[in-house]
C-alpha cells in the first residue's frame, strides 16, 4: 500500500462515526485536560496505532509531534510545553513493534495522525520532537519526510545499524578477552557469552535471554573483581565508543580521574547486560525477518581504539599498567577472533528512507543526547555531525550533550529550553548561542530546576567509528 493510499483512507476514516466519536471526547476530556483548559481528541489508526491530540486554548499555533505522546501524555516534558501554549499529536508505539518495528511506517502514522489535527486546527509551525525511537523517527522526518515539518528537536536517537555495530564492537571485544577467564573461573562454557542472534524464547540450545544475561552478569561480577578484568573492560568500552559512567545510582567522578572511573566500569557493565548485544538488538533482527544488521568483517579494532574519546585512552592505559598487562597484545586478540557477517537482506531492509539517517537536512534540527545513556553510545551523535558536515548542512543543524546516565531522563527544563531555541531558529531563520552555557541560562529562565547542558571536553571521541551509508 503506497502512502497516498493509506493517507485516503485515514481520511475516510477521519469522516467515519468512530473518527466522529473520538471528536466527541473532547467534550469529555480528562480531569487533568480539563483543569489546563485542554481539549483533547483522540482514536485508533486503522492498523492499530492509538493517537491522541491535545490542544491548549491558549494555543500558541505551534504543533509538536511524537511518537510516544499518547502514551506518555503525563509526563512532565509534555505536560510543561503544554502550559505553554503548545500543542500535541502524537502516537503510543503499536504492541507488534518488538516483532514488526518499521519506523518508516511509524513517521506515516505521525503523518496521519498530524493530517487529523490539521483538520480541525491550522498550526503555523509543526515540529518533530521525541526521544529514542520517537528522536530517531524525528531525525528521519528532517531529512526524507520534511515536507510536514518545519523542524526537528531530537532526544536520544539511535540509528538501527550504526548503534548495533557500535555496540557489536564493544561487546565482540569483551567476549574475546573475557570468555577464557570466565571458563577457568568455573562460571560456564565460552559459549555462554553470547552476544548476536538472540532469541525471542527459548534458542535452539534451550537457553533464553534471560541465561544469557544472567551468564554474562556472573561474568562481569566475577572478573571485574580483577585488575585484569577492569582493564579489559575498559579496554571493550574504549573500543565501543561507549561512556564508562553509565550505571544509575553512581554519581559523576568529581574530581574526574582514571581512578574515580574505574569504579564506574562494573556498575556500568553490569547495567548493559541486561540488553546483552546492545539495546533492541531483538527487535531490529526481527524487523528485517530475523537476520544480522551489524557486522565486523574487515574491522581493525586497533584503528577504532586509536579515535576513542581521550578520557577513555588514559583509562585504558591507567588500568592496563595496573594490571601488567599490554595493551597491543590484548587488541591482536582481537583482530584475530572470527567476525561476524551481516545480512545483506538486514541492511538492505535498514537502507530504506526513514530506516537510516547521512546528515542530508532539509529543516533545522537540534539534537542531543546525554553522556550516561546506558542504551545509546552518545558517541553516535559525533558521528551524525561529521555527516552533516560533509553534506554542508551545519546552517540547520545544532547539537549538545548533557550529564546525565539513563537514557531518555530529560527534565522539562532541558527540553522545553529545546522547543524555544528551536522556535527562535526557525522564526528568526537564525541560531541563538546554543553553547552548554547557553542553554543552561535558557532553562534557567523557564524556573524548572537546574539542566544539565555540558562541555564535551575530553569525552569528544576522535573519529565515530561506525558511521554506515546505504549504498557505500
Amino acid at each position: 500500500m503506497t502512502f497516498d493510499t493509506l493517507e485516503k483512507s485515514y481520511r475516510k476514516y477521519l469522516k467515519s462515526g468512530t473518527a466522529a466519536f473520538a471528536l466527541l471526547a473532547m467534550l469529555a476530556a480528562s480531569p487533568v485536560a480539563q483543569a489546563q483548559k485542554i481539549e483533547e481528541i483522540s482514536g485508533t489508526l486503522p492498523d492499530g496505532t492509538a493517537w491522541l491530540i491535545s490542544v491548549p486554548t491558549d494555543w500558541n499555533g505551534v504543533l509538536l509531534r511524537d511518537l510516544d505522546y499518547a502514551a506518555n501524555s503525563q509526563t512532565e516534558r509534555f505536560t510543561d510545553l503544554l502550559s505553554r501554549g503548545y500543542a500535541f499529536a502524537g502516537l503510543a508505539r503499536h504492541p507488534m513493534r518488538p516483532w514488526q518495528y518499521d519506523p518508516q511506517r511509524e513517521i506515516h502514522n505521525l503523518e496521519a495522525v498530524q493530517t487529523i489535527f490539521e483538520e480541525q486546527y491550522d498550526p503555523e509551525w509543526v515540529l518533530a520532537f521525541g526521544c529514542s525511537g520517537a528522536g530517531f523517527v524525528s531525525l528521519a522526518a528532517a531529512e526524507d519526510f520534511s515536507d510536514r515539518i518545519d523542524g526537528a528537536v531530537v532526544l536520544s536517537a539511535h540509528i538501527p545499524v550504526w548503534i548495533m555495530n557500535s555496540y557489536l564492537d564493544g561487546w565482540f571485544a569483551m567476549q574475546t578477552l573475557l570468555a577464557d577467564a570466565y571458563e577457568e573461573a568455573g562460571l560456564g562454557s565460552a559459549s555462554d557469552l553470547r552476544i548476536v542472534n538472540m532469541p525471542n524464547g527459548a534458542g535452539s540450545d534451550g537457553r533464553t535471554i534471560g541465561d544469557i544475561q544472567a551468564s554474562w552478569r556472573s561474568a562481569v561480577e566475577t572478573l571485574g573483581e580483577t585488575p585484569e578484568g577492569r582493564a579489559r573492560l575498559a579496554l571493550a568500552f574504549a573500543i565501543g565508543q561507549w561512556s564508562p559512567w553509565e550505571a544509575a545510582d553512581q554519581p559523576f567522578p568529581d574530581p574526574l580521574t582514571s581512578e574515580a572511573l574505574s569504579d564506574q566500569l562494573v556498575p556500568s557493565a553490569l547495567r548493559l547486560t541486561g540488553t546483552v548485544g546492545g539495546q533492541s538488538r531483538v527487535m531490529f533482527e526481527n524487523a528485517a525477518s530475523g537476520q544480522q544488521l551489524s557486522g565486523n568483517e574487515g574491522i581493525d579494532y586497533a584503528a577504532f581504539y586509536d579515535t576513542a574519546s581521550p578520557i577513555m585512552k588514559e583509562l585504558v592505559e591507567h588500568l592496563y599498567a595496573e594490571a601488567g598487562l599490554d595493551i597491543g597484545e590484548d587488541i591482536e586478540r582481537i583482530n584475530s577472533a572470527p567476525r561476524i557477517a551481516a545480512s545483506d537482506y538486514a541492511l538492505d531492509y535498514w537502507s530504506q528512507p526513514g530506516r537510516t539517517a547521512d546528515g542530508d537536512l532539509q529543516v533545522p534540527t537540534i539534537r542531543v543526547h546525554s553522556l550516561g545513556d546506558n542504551s545509546i553510545p552518545y558517541s553516535l551523535m559525533q558521528g551524525y555531525q561529521a555527516l552533516v558536515e560533509e553534506k554542508g548542512t551545519t546552517d540547520l543543524y545544532r547539537q549538545s550533550l548533557l550529564k546525565f546516565t539513563d537514557h531518555c531522563g530529560f527534565e522539562a527544563s532541558e527540553t522545553t529550553a529545546l522547543v524555544e531555541v528551536m522556535m527562535e531558529r526557525l522564526e528568526t531563520g537564525e541560531w541563538p548561542d546554543t553553547s552548554p552555557e547557553a542553554l543552561n541560562a535558557v532553562a534557567a529562565e523557564l524556573d524548572l530546576g537546574e539542566a544539565r547542558f555540558m562541555e564535551e571536553d575530553g569525552w569528544r571521541v576522535e573519529e565515530y567509528n561506525r558511521t554506515w551509508i546505504a549504498g557505500e
